[in-house]
């Protein structure tokens, strides 16, 4: 059984064009390291300098803890850091935002 997590995260004004450019060419490194922490899908919308990220993971709050230190992704956060306005410091408190309605 997987869980459906929904995060917000926003760009830095100027950046959204090379968010666009990373995320055309994540590393194949990173990719398997998230498939291996239990992500099965990964979507991202942009809106703006406005992001949302809808996962499908096995256990969210284990894939954090699985990629927090994990050579793949820290150059990625590290990128990543640089064009968003809030960092991510992968401490695993964050559980994604509240569903609020759902089609019956």
């Amino acid at each position: 059984m997987s869980e459906m997590i929904t995060l917000h995260t926003r760009l830095k004004p100027g950046t959204e064009d090379t968010y666009q450019e990373a995320h055309a060419g994540i590393p194949q490194e990173l990719v398997s390291a998230i498939k291996d922490a239990g992500v099965s899908n990964w979507r991202i919308w942009r809106s703006g300098q406005d992001l949302f990220h809808l996962i499908e993971v096995t256990d969210y709050a284990a894939m954090r803890h699985a990629l927090r230190d994990h050579p793949a992704n820290v150059p990625w956060q590290a990128r990543m850091a640089e064009l968003l306005e809030i960092n991510d410091d992968y401490s695993g408190a964050d559980t994604g935002l509240p569903l609020v309605w759902e089609l019956p």
